[in-house]
């Protein structure tokens, strides 16, 4: 099977790609034995692009970027693509659930968060998906930590390395770190392991629906009044901008 290149738009001179199923091209692509850097965009990571271009860089180089922000998915909209907004955190628990089924019985790796939050996390996948294997470690190692977990993972080639070191942080680490797995999929998740550890909740259902995930996330998490000013001067900028 033949992996083609999926379309995309562009979102502020980014790349957004466009797809009816993410996992399935990622999964397809893992098969044929081609790694995948999986960026989740959002308005907050839009801008920090426009002021640092390395990180910009990073995310055009990216294989898949998907509009994981209620912003970017509202900017596509506005300009007639039918995309709907994949939160990074609902695709990589596709991907777990998928690679959990018995003929796959793949290998993961979890890695960041602080100590003890992506044990809990990897420890309810494995209540949930008793056939995923989950390498685990948490993201304050040290020099020499560092290289023994670099190590394992050129050592044991987890299908599916999903990095938890908060933006721009864990996207340098996987363009750093991304041939020790040459056919993984590697995924930066940011908070994902403390929802998944029960460290923190997700907001429910009907504030999702309605893209008002960032509201109740600035609830749990008021220290980043400043990060979430990004918003307005992201819908600013999509009024002002035609890419």
């Amino acid at each position: 099977m033949n992996i083609a290149a999926l379309p995309h738009c562009s979102v502020l001179n980014l790349p957004v790609h466009l797809s009816a199923d993410y996992p399935d091209w990622l999964l397809g692509r893992s098969q044929q034995g081609i790694s995948s850097h999986v960026v989740t965009l959002n308005a907050e990571m839009a801008m920090l692009a426009r002021k640092n271009p390395t990180v910009a860089q990073v995310i055009r180089q990216a294989d898949l970027v998907i509009p994981d922000g209620a912003g970017v998915a509202l900017y596509l909209k506005l300009r007639g693509y039918s995309q709907p907004r994949t939160p990074g955190i609902e695709l990589a628990e596709t991907l777990l659930q998928r690679l959990a089924r018995p003929e796959n019985s793949s290998l993961v790796a979890f890695f960041g968060g602080k100590p003890g939050v992506a044990q809990r996390a990897a420890h309810n996948w494995q209540q949930r998906c008793p056939n995923l294997k989950i390498l685990v470690n948490h993201g304050y190692l040290s020099e020499s930590e560092q290289r023994q977990w670099q190590q394992t993972l050129q050592n044991q080639q987890p299908a599916l390395i999903l990095v938890g070191l908060g933006v721009p942080r864990q996207e340098h680490w996987i363009i750093e770190h991304r041939t020790l797995c040459p056919q993984g999929i590697w995924i930066g998740v940011g908070g994902s392991f403390d929802i998944w550890s029960g460290s923190k909740t997700r907001a429910p259902r009907w504030m999702c629906n309605n893209n008002l995930e960032w509201l109740y996330r600035l609830y749990q998490e008021p220290w980043r009044w400043r990060r979430m000013l990004a918003l307005p001067q992201f819908v600013i900028q999509a009024l002002l901008t035609r890419n």
